[in-house]
């Protein structure tokens, strides 16, 4: 928090609200609060990819590995819709609530699952959860501060994820070897209470009740149909790629004609063609943070099975991510830098696309297991700079009544494109055969090497490819 605390502006800010920053004494609480409840999150995102790998081959569902990462933002996709719709009606405060409750109840049904299909359903349940409190938490950020301090939450944000990302994955590693796998997912739901103490009484108080007075209309149901229609539409996609027989064909069908219309009706208006201002800066969230996570979530198993890492090790090739994201978010977030955000996020997205294109080079046994931590470190640093900057453009172009609705898209934008590029990767993992790779404990004790190192290449590669779309994306973010 010490880089967060040193980038606030002790101006008076357009908006009339003449305190210091994120931590003086009118926003301190609600900081504390909401920044708390993101910390929860990094934790389990942290913990629970150190345990995946192990949870998947104890489950016997490796061939359904990039699911049980997917299943969670496919729900989280619907659940972001309904977080748009209720923050502008009746402002942020159920939808975050009601989103915790179903966060902690997913982690503890996949912690007790007793077979790969439950373990998923488990991450169902928690998506729509995270997708319910993602939305609020950015509806809150675009009612109780002003424009001057949003780059600085959204950079305390980042922040709140370096302590997870050493901590979660010693943590986790310690107990998936030590206790079992099951452990991680059952003890994170204890954490749960004190984020929802802190920062509850602060949202009713600050940013509670609809956008505008006497404003509160009913749900729009066309959007609520839409969002299922999106959820379902990339389930039924991401089974078909988990499938990879001709049968398959026909969920892949059903799912397309699902979300393209789907798509068309929740995304600003020219989105899939980068139309200049709001529509590129959603489809840049969805590029980068797609073609990034799709390649993060096979970095742990190909440490596993291809070097015979431990669970602990291949998550702490991730650790010092956590750390140079928030560097990356604490730049973006500096007063001088904002003339020059466009090229800062031209530079993320190169970096995001050399840190992927890189990680497999660890598929030769000569190249060091520790070139995939230094290459990550490049690619948080360039996730630091694109994924707060998306969040500022986002809300600096939307009018108080639409925060709700464009974050629920931004956020939309984001999971679906985790969906469906985690579908693409994992079906040609699958093709290549991913299925098939070795057992973990068998290849830590041998020193063997699986055969299916292709496999990983297939996915990596390719995201590298998205993301330098993404660095195209880039200079269509202005309006002229």
């Amino acid at each position: 928090m010490t880089a967060v605390e040193v980038s606030e502006v002790a101006t008076v800010s357009p908006e009339g609200d003449g305190d210091g920053g994120v931590l003086s004494r009118a926003h301190r609480a609600l900081t504390v609060g909401i920044v708390s409840v993101v910390l929860v999150i990094a934790f389990e995102a942290t913990a629970v990819g150190t345990a995946m790998p192990v949870a998947a081959r104890d489950l016997d569902g490796v061939a359904l590995y990039a699911f049980a990462f997917s299943g969670y933002f496919t729900t989280s996709l619907f659940g972001m819709v309904l977080a748009g719709q209720l923050s502008d009606r009746d402002g942020p405060l159920t939808s975050l609530a009601s989103g915790i409750g179903a966060f902690a109840a997913g982690l503890l049904l996949s912690g007790t699952a007793a077979g790969m299909w439950m373990f998923v359903l488990g991450r169902a349940v928690q998506g729509l959860g995270g997708g319910l409190v993602i939305v609020a938490l950015y509806v809150v950020v675009g009612r109780a501060y002003p424009q001057r301090l949003r780059p600085a939450i959204m950079a305390a944000f980042a922040a709140a994820w370096v302590v997870p990302s050493v901590v979660g994955p010693l943590a986790a590693g310690a107990v998936t070897e030590h206790l079992g796998w099951r452990w991680v997912f059952i003890g994170i739901p204890a954490l749960v209470g004190v984020p929802l103490a802190l920062a509850l009484p602060q949202i009713r108080r600050r940013a509670s009740g609809p956008a505008r007075a006497g404003a509160r209309a009913p749900l729009d149901r066309r959007r609520i149909r839409l969002a299922f229609g999106i959820a379902l539409g990339a389930g039924l996609l991401q089974y078909a790629a988990q499938d990879l027989r001709p049968l398959s064909l026909v969920p892949a069908a059903a799912g397309a004609a699902l979300l393209v219309p789907a798509v068309r009706g929740l995304l600003p208006r020219g989105t899939c063609r980068a139309a200049r201002g709001l529509p590129s800066v959603v489809l840049l969230r969805g590029v980068s943070a797609g073609a990034f996570i799709a390649a993060e979530s096979f970095v742990p198993l190909m440490l596993v099975t291809q070097r015979g890492l431990s669970p602990t090790l291949a998550g702490l090739s991730l650790a010092a991510g956590g750390g140079t994201w928030a560097l990356g978010s604490w730049v973006q977030a500096r007063p001088r830098v904002e003339p020059y955000r466009d090229r800062l996020m031209f530079l993320g997205m190169l970096l995001v696309a050399a840190a992927v294109a890189a990680a497999p080079s660890v598929l030769i046994p000569a190249v060091p297991v520790w070139t995939v931590a230094v290459a990550w470190g490049f690619g948080c640093f360039g996730m630091g700079l694109v994924i707060a900057s998306t969040s500022v453009l986002l809300l600096h172009l939307s009018a108080p009544e639409e925060a709700g609705a464009n974050s629920a898209a931004l956020q939309i934008s984001d999971a679906l494109s985790n969906v469906l590029l985690l579908a693409l990767g994992g079906a040609a993992f699958a093709a290549l055969g991913g299925g098939a790779v070795a057992d973990a404990a068998g290849v830590a004790t041998s020193g063997a090497h699986p055969s299916h190192p292709a496999a990983f290449a297939a996915v990596f590669l390719p995201m590298a490819g998205v993301a330098l779309l993404g660095a195209w994306v880039t200079t269509r973010l202005r309006e002229r």
